[in-house]
């Protein structure tokens, strides 16, 4: 198992950097500051001034921000680690200015409490890693003594999360919802597709937008249903008043797509990504072995399932626009799986998310201050302001002006360090070696 070694350009525990003359968008609030001084030491802001102002610290290291702009880290809420090697992992996503990652599952060869752990007293800036445990399946959950037993071994192990993947009897979901409040510990996942949709609104969050599309009567009677805007508007007020987060996942959906259309799947041959899948995966999601290729032909309700899928995806972006008009707080999420290359698969969230209809700020805040409230780190993470830890992108265009710009990236800051954009470029070559 490999862990993660590359160096940084600066910014030791001991280092002050200081991003000098830099266009702040510290996501408080909708707005860029210009001509900012923002001070780092130990890891943390210690300072956030005008540039013009005399500089009261000493200063090891001063990087140029003219024309650039500094905001906080994304932040990818919906991760899986398909390989073990974690540093390639680990190196997508910081070239792609990920500084925060919540692992989605804990697969049967993976011990991602030990992950984890590694990972924190490693020394090495590596993002903030979150995690469920265990894939759980209805098989899992059979009895409401396997529910408690099951989040209590969570608890003890020390899991952040407890997430179901499947459809329970309501005895043993609303068990499970009452054990996890008893131990602290939030149950995440699917929507339970045959209990009312309030059933499902009562966990911390739904890890799918398409879940509403499958808890939907509407959707049940007819695959092809077409929501009016007081239906989605109903919905959405109903989740915001429930408190609940929601994943977008619409990168994985858009995989789908591409494995349904000949042309698209001949292309993923090809795609500048490819080279970051590992061989086993190339052979695996880019051939007619992938299990969604298989369905190319098949229909569902008697509908084709080019059809159904590419409406599918439709309705997600739509009901994504929805929710934001409702305040309803998004989480974004990529679901790294196939050709949902990590780190760049975020990137095209954003874009989804964009084409629906929904101003960059409001995508940032789905990736940086959304996910920190979730978490409860927004004390320390989310924004740019003193005493907040040093996780930081910093960017050539103004994301927000077009969410596109958020791919220009000079350089990253993790905990601290940073890495130039020559180091990111490397990282990226490595993982290329390394899945040669």
């Amino acid at each position: 198992m490999a862990w993660f070694t590359i160096s940084y350009a600066f910014g030791q525990n001991q280092d002050t950097v200081a991003f000098n003359n830099v266009n702040v968008i510290p996501m408080t609030e909708e707005m860029v500051f210009p001509n900012k001084r923002v001070i780092i030491a130990n890891g943390k802001i210690i300072m956030v001034e005008p540039a013009s102002k005399p500089i009261q610290y000493e200063v090891s290291t001063t990087i140029d921000g003219t024309g650039k702009y500094l905001m906080p880290g994304f932040s990818e809420m919906h991760f899986h680690l398909r390989t073990d090697d974690i540093e390639s992992n680990l190196k997508l996503l910081i070239a792609n200015g990920i500084t925060t990652v919540r692992n989605m599952a804990e697969m049967p060869e993976q011990d991602q409490i030990a992950i984890r752990d590694k990972l924190l007293s490693n020394g090495t800036p590596v993002p903030n890693y979150f995690t469920t445990g265990p894939y759980l399946q209805s098989a899992d959950l059979q009895t409401e003594e396997q529910a408690i037993e099951v989040v209590q071994m969570h608890k003890r192990r020390g899991y952040d999360f407890v997430k179901i993947a499947d459809n329970l009897p309501e005895n043993i979901y609303l068990k499970l919802l009452e054990e996890g409040q008893k131990n602290n510990i939030p149950i995440i996942g699917h929507a339970q597709r045959k209990l009312p949709l309030e059933y499902s609104l009562r966990m911390k969050s739904i890890e799918h937008i398409e879940e509403f599309l499958y808890v939907s009567e509407k959707t049940q009677n007819n695959l092809l249903f077409d929501y009016d805007l007081a239906d989605l508007h109903e919905v959405g007020q109903k989740i915001k008043q429930s408190g609940i987060y929601v994943g977008t996942t619409m990168a994985i959906f858009d995989f789908i797509n591409a494995c349904l259309n000949d042309d698209r799947f001949a292309q993923l041959q090809t795609h500048e990504w490819t080279k970051y899948l590992a061989r086993t995966e190339r052979e695996g999601f880019l051939t007619e072995k992938n299990d969604y290729r298989k369905m190319k032909n098949k229909k569902f309700g008697g509908v084709e399932a080019s059809t159904l899928f590419h409406q599918y995806f439709v309705w997600m972006q739509k009901f994504s626009r929805i929710f934001v008009d409702n305040q309803v707080p998004l989480l974004i999420c990529s679901d790294t799986y196939g050709m949902v290359i990590p780190g760049f698969s975020l990137h095209q969230e954003f874009r989804f998310l964009q084409d629906a209809g929904i101003k960059p700020y409001d995508i940032l805040l789905a990736s940086i201050v959304n996910p920190a409230r979730y978490l409860h780190i927004y004390s320390t993470e989310g924004t740019i302001a003193k005493g907040k830890n040093a996780n930081l992108v910093l960017l050539d265009k103004n994301p927000l002006e077009d969410i596109e710009n958020k791919t220009s990236i000079e350089g990253v800051m993790v905990k601290g360090h940073y890495y130039d954009r020559s180091q990111l470029n490397k990282m990226l070559r490595e993982v290329e070696e390394a899945f040669r």
